[in-house]
């Protein structure tokens, strides 16, 4: 699997492509945001992995850049921790967002969880809820007639949630299934994506009647509300 790795941090790109490498990645790298998107279209990676702010294009220049012509996962890794930058890049189309400094495990976890392509099953159920669609075969989702589009992740999540409509799913549930492990932190992660799928399919998204937080515990997806 190759994964370009845009960053202007040389020490960060060598330490990175050692230790991608060791774990059977091939990896690609740009120094700044415009070498990232010529480098995409001329080597077409399986992930991409970028800093937020690189010279010449920064990291949201290249997700929009991106996001034009390819669905390849998307995942930032920035010193930036501010909860703006991490919507912003999401709402570009960027998949996961991990703050530096990362623990390796945890960067590898999230790779692992990006990398899957599982493909669906004939027949599978069409999860409808308000004027919202969920098809688990086409992963494809519509609201009020229109195609809306899901990051990876985003897709991942309500898929979970459809497929266990009414039923409490714990954030441990959630974090296995999407990252791979129960171990990682959940430090918010969870609540943006929510947020961000609440802002797409909820009519009122601050007052949600079909993606619900369970405080402490989870997320419940309510069909008839």
């Amino acid at each position: 699997m190759k994964i370009l790795v845009a960053d202007d941090d040389p020490q960060l790109v060598r330490a990175l492509r050692i230790t991608l490498s060791a774990h059977g990645y091939e990896v690609v790298a740009a120094p700044d945001g415009a070498a990232a998107v010529t480098l995409a279209a001329a080597e077409r990676p399986d992930i991409v992995m970028l800093d937020l702010g690189m010279p010449r294009l920064d990291g949201v220049g290249v997700i929009h850049a991106l996001r034009g012509w390819t669905t390849a996962p998307i995942i930032v890794v920035s010193g930036r921790t501010g909860s703006a930058d991490k919507v912003e890049a999401l709402d570009a189309g960027a998949d996961d967002f991990v703050t530096k400094p990362f623990q390796i495990d945890e960067l590898l976890a999230r790779l692992r969880a990006l990398s899957r392509r599982v493909s669906a099953s004939p027949g599978e159920p069409v999860v409808s809820f308000g004027d919202v669609q969920v098809d688990l075969a086409a992963k494809a989702v519509t609201r009020a007639g229109a195609l809306v589009h899901l990051t990876p992740t985003e897709w991942q999540i309500l898929e979970f949630l459809a497929r266990n409509p009414g039923t409490l799913v714990t954030r441990q549930a959630l974090l296995k299934d999407i990252w791979g492990t129960e171990q990682i932190t959940d430090t918010g992660y969870l609540r943006l994506y929510l947020s961000q799928l609440r802002k797409k399919l909820e009519a009122d998204p601050a007052r949600p009647v079909h993606l619900l937080t369970e405080a402490g515990m989870g997320y419940r997806l309510v069909l008839d509300a």
